[in-house]
């Protein structure tokens, strides 16, 4: 039997490809057309596995944060620990492709991979002795922080002309043409110590739930 001349099409590589054309390209330029020029198929073919584009968008999101790590917050686990190997498991996959964030940013509806990393986030909270309420808004913060911190570079919001910052207008301004140069170290450095204040600060608030046998010391 001859073998087909194009690669039979499946969920996993419309959802592949359809990523890797928002990672190109941003949201907007995601279309059924599009995608079915991409895959090299009609546009009908897509709905004999999804119905509608926001299948689609969905399968796609579901599929970065299927990435997460959600092992480190295992109920009963140290939940300080677990916050943060969890928060830098999920910026690394958002980062990796952040023309999506807008859209992870609406919740994780009825996504397998979104409800289940929602779930393993407040069963770990409260496994480890957060009331409920709680232990909902500590999730509810680090994906704020998380989320924010992989939609954009604050690094390369500015351009790397010294002459864009006059001295006159930005006197404060004098070295921001040299931050997109140092994008990486200060996008990322950024990030560990707004997280390094988060959960050191939720130990503050609520010394009585610190993990036990912890040897957390206020940074001075």
């Amino acid at each position: 039997m001859a073998r087909p001349r194009k690669p039979l099409l499946s969920r996993e590589r419309i959802v592949r490809t359809a990523l890797a054309l928002i990672d190109a390209e941003g949201l907007a330029a995601l279309s059924t057309r599009r995608l079915a020029a991409e895959l090299g198929v009609s546009g009908p073919s897509l709905y004999n596995h999804f119905g509608t584009k926001d299948e689609i968008l969905d399968a796609v999101a579901d599929s970065v944060v299927a990435q997460v790590d959600v092992s480190v917050l295992a109920a009963g686990s140290d939940w300080r620990a677990g916050l943060l190997a969890w928060a830098r498991s999920y910026r690394a996959a958002l980062a990796a492709h952040p023309h999506i964030v807008p859209f992870l940013a609406q919740g994780p509806g009825r996504r397998p991979a979104g409800l289940k990393m929602a779930d393993a986030a407040f069963g770990g909270m409260v496994g480890a002795g957060w009331p409920p309420a709680l232990a909902t808004r500590v999730c509810a913060m680090v994906r704020y922080f998380v989320a924010g911190s992989a939609l954009g570079s604050f690094a390369r919001g500015f351009v790397d002309d010294p002459a864009a910052y006059d001295p006159a207008a930005y006197p404060h301004l004098g070295r921001a043409h040299l931050l997109a140069e140092h994008q990486r170290r200060v996008d990322e450095g950024a990030f560990e110590d707004g997280l390094l204040a988060l959960v050191d600060g939720l130990t503050l608030h609520h010394p009585e739930l610190a993990p036990p046998g912890s040897d957390f010391r206020p940074r001075m």
